[in-house]
């Protein structure tokens, strides 16, 4: 079972994510993804077919977005059972309202390891492209949903990076503010 737990984050790692999310602000810079993307389901609920997560990887990015300012993790109130929604405190003042999903989530990671996000509309195209997401099947339904992406399952370190970086995207894009 995945924890949701406080944790400090040490200088070092806050600098580094520091740097990052600054240049988060001028654009994503992502590599191609090697793996093959996964099957998904083209209807809802959207999700993976034939992935398992790696739970250690699903907790340590638990952990980094626990970190962020003002947000909470908790039960999902748009999701499937099991997922963990990535949800915004009220009072948080919001650059793209129109991009969250419901409930104040700003994204909600599945049982199966991926994520639902909304990313900004052309780093969500790009991530399409190098194969980290693909878009949401109603993603073209509702005015704001332009970047309501699936990121895949993080099956690696090196992919679980780049995951990081387009949930930092999201709560950037969604919020206006850096997550660090």
């Amino acid at each position: 079972m995945l924890r949701c737990s406080r944790k400090r984050v040490p200088l070092a790692v806050a600098a580094f994510l520091a740097f990052t999310s600054q240049s988060l602000a001028q654009g994503l810079d992502l590599p191609m993804r090697d793996a093959e993307p996964p099957r998904t389901t083209d209807s809802v609920p959207h999700v993976q077919l034939g992935i398992e997560p790696v739970p250690e990887l699903v907790q340590n990015m638990l952990d980094h977005v626990e970190t962020f300012p003002g947000v909470r993790l908790g039960a999902t109130r748009v999701s499937l059972p099991g997922a963990i929604g990535f949800q915004l405190d009220t009072n948080m003042p919001l650059a793209n309202p129109q991009a969250i999903v419901g409930g104040g989530e700003f994204a909600h990671v599945h049982p199966d390891g991926s994520l639902h996000a909304s990313l900004e509309p052309a780093v969500a195209r790009e991530a399409v492209r190098l194969g980290w997401a693909i878009p949401h099947p109603w993603a073209d339904q509702r005015p704001g949903w332009e970047g309501f992406v699936m990121i895949y399952t993080p099956q690696t370190r090196q992919e679980l990076e780049v995951v990081l970086r387009l949930v930092e995207n999201s709560y950037a894009y969604v919020t206006g503010q850096s997550a660090f």
